[in-house]
């Protein structure tokens, strides 16, 4: 049972989200060999205060622009 895990920055739609679920299991099934309805995907959105790129918090970035 494949698992794909996404993490991303809130602000996604949720058609967007959708999408991304349906194209991820479809090629993981396609790729994998395997049917569609063992495929799991999880979404998981954070704030961008909470992200950090190069050791530095998007909020520092934020602050400092």
């Amino acid at each position: 049972m494949p698992i794909v895990r996404v993490e991303l920055l809130a602000g996604r739609s949720q058609e967007q989200k959708n999408e991304l679920a349906e194209v991820l299991t479809r090629e993981t099934s396609r790729i994998a060999r395997c049917p569609e309805e063992h495929i799991q995907v999880i979404i998981s959105e954070y704030a961008r205060s909470d992200w950090a790129v190069g050791g530095v918090m998007n909020s520092v970035v934020k602050q400092a622009t």
